[in-house]
């Protein structure tokens, strides 16, 4: 009985200890790149925004006459920014990022001479640019 019990006993252990085995992972070459993209750390947005004012001066279904009058704008105040954005059909032309609604007002009330149809709107805006004269 104890012969049989100690052969059973060295059999299991021999059976469990003795296998050995070898692991295959076989894996998509792209899951490589999404764990190193996702393992990345992500820096700050490069443009905050935060709300603010914008004059919209112009607006044409022709992007052609859209630059003209972006240009023509850009001539009168250079240092203010300006942004064509397109809305369905029409190219919408913005200018400016301020902070507040007297900064906007004093922009529109120089641009009303040639832009007649411009007014303000309160969005989104970049930082404004510090310019040090």
């Amino acid at each position: 009985m104890r012969f049989l019990l100690l052969s059973c006993f060295l059999t299991i252990t021999f059976l469990h200890f003795g296998q050995k085995g070898e692991i295959n992972i076989s894996a998509d070459s792209r899951m490589d790149i999404l764990v190193k993209k996702q393992g990345t750390a992500v820096p700050p947005a490069v443009n905050p925004q935060i709300y603010g004012y914008r004059v919209q001066i112009y607006f044409e279904s022709d992007k052609k006459l859209v630059n003209e009058m972006q240009i023509k704008f850009l001539e009168m105040m250079p240092k203010v920014d300006t942004y064509i954005e397109f809305n369905a059909p029409n190219y919408v032309l913005k200018v400016g990022d301020f902070r507040t609604m007297i900064e906007a007002e004093e922009v529109r009330d120089k641009a009303l001479a040639n832009f007649p149809t411009s007014f303000i709107l309160k969005e989104y805006i970049n930082l404004p640019r510090i310019d040090r004269d």
